[in-house]
């Protein structure tokens, strides 16, 4: 079981510890950012056999993971990137091309989503491809790329970071900072990110069950970084039909499970433009906070990712329906 002690005082840290010391319990201590947790082996002393102090909450059972768990924090987290929060009530748009190719193609791209109603821009900029003669990004040189065309727009930005080494520049330009679905058990990478101050935003890995993805969500927050985004992006399975399986059933379990903002990107999970509107829809019935889309001025002549890119067209009919729904669905 585990104990939580939200106000880091010296008085208290004493108190609690000579109470389970006194009581002869054996415990691991977890010091965080804005708490302390304390994970406890009761032996074979039961619950009701203590009376703990009144400075912490108590958190029964093995969760496996207790930060993130929605047991442990029954109000929803939000998060405040610039003007804008991310969490419930409020949808979150993001789109933009799979990656940054040029500085003109980036300030369109940016156009595009600010036209449909979006807040964040997405491009990537190291890209971690299946063959290695795929286009892998301009690499750093597209950060500020990438950031100047999102304020240009009043955008923020979302990017992502391949490796430890990349976090430094990447957090100097983006707001955001995306582990994908490739990294997602990365747990250098995981472990660094929680030391950087800025919202991450996790993918699901295509071969992860529910509790690897929020163990791993458990590491950025257990290092002191509660800014978590999730995002369902789509598994694999024996379907055919579509790149990934969209398990747009993970995100109300998710949603009874944790206080974290639950995002949904079904263009990475379809592979298919046709496919990128309707399964947003189902998304966001389901109870996602976000969407995550690409789009690209000229699909057509995307370096990558072209078959599930929107056109501006595209972009600027899910934006429209998508806040409609919104509003349906708050009514």
């Amino acid at each position: 079981m585990w104990l939580r002690l939200k106000e880091n005082h010296g008085n208290q840290v004493q108190e609690i510890e000579a109470f389970l010391a006194q009581q002869n319990l054996s415990f691991e201590k977890m010091d965080l950012a804005k708490e302390i947790l304390y994970r406890l082996d009761l032996g074979s002393k039961s619950l009701e056999d203590l009376d703990f102090p009144a400075s912490v909450d108590v958190l029964p059972g093995e969760n496996p993971y207790p930060l993130v768990s929605l047991e442990a924090k029954p109000e929803r987290t939000r998060i405040v990137c610039g003007a804008h929060e991310i969490g419930p009530q409020k949808m979150t748009l993001i789109a933009g091309p799979c990656a940054v190719e040029t500085p003109a193609q980036i300030q369109a791209s940016a156009a595009l989503v600010a036209k449909a109603g979006g807040h964040i821009l997405r491009g990537g900029v190291f890209k971690p491809r299946t063959s290695p003669y795929a286009f892998q990004g301009l690499g750093a040189e597209g950060y500020p790329l990438l950031a100047q065309a999102a304020r240009a727009h009043g955008l923020l930005s979302v990017s992502e970071v391949m490796d430890v080494e990349q976090i430094p520049q990447a957090a100097e330009y983006i707001d955001i900072l995306q582990i994908g679905s490739r990294n997602m058990q990365n747990y250098s990478l995981l472990k660094a990110l929680s030391k950087v101050q800025k919202p991450v935003l996790l993918k699901r890995g295509s071969a992860a069950t529910l509790e690897e993805f929020l163990l791993s969500a458990e590491y950025i927050l257990s290092g002191g970084n509660e800014s978590v985004i999730l995002c369902e992006r789509g598994i694999r399975t024996f379907s055919d039909h579509q790149r990934h399986t969209f398990d747009v059933a993970i995100i109300p379990e998710l949603k009874a499970r944790t206080h974290l903002p639950v995002f949904a990107d079904p263009s990475h999970a379809t592979g298919k433009a046709s496919m990128v509107l309707p399964m947003a829809k189902a998304a966001l019935a389901a109870g996602a906070d976000g969407i995550m889309v690409e789009a690209h001025p000229a699909p057509e002549h995307a370096l990558s990712d072209a078959a599930q890119s929107l056109t501006g067209e595209g972009l600027h009919k899910l934006g429209h329906e998508l806040f409609a729904l919104e509003g349906f669905l708050q009514s």
